[in-house]
């Protein structure tokens, strides 16, 4: 098995991404008023659990590259109208 970083390169905007939409949920239970700590913790569980995925499932994942973006791309979208939903409430 040896690396070779180009059969991860279809995954990089994914991978950027991926770490914006956790900054987004993580920006909403805060707002929501969860306990940072438990945040932190189940946000520290889902980042190694995508790793371990991310690992492991890449070899398989890779013909399906392209499909894996565009949900992960319409999850942030979706998310990001979601989180500004209540600031367009208050301007109605």
């Amino acid at each position: 098995m040896s690396f070779d970083m180009k059969d991860y390169v279809p995954f990089l905007g994914l991978l950027i991404f991926g770490n914006i939409e956790n900054l987004v949920l993580a920006a909403q239970g805060t707002v929501a008023g969860v306990n940072p700590i438990i945040l932190g913790c189940l946000s520290l569980i889902t980042v190694i659990c995508w790793l371990l995925i991310g690992t492991y499932g890449t070899r398989v994942a890779i013909k399906y590259a392209r499909h894996i973006e565009f949900v992960g791309g319409l999850a942030i979208f979706i998310l990001g109208i979601q989180s500004m939903l209540p600031v367009f409430q208050l301007y109605l």
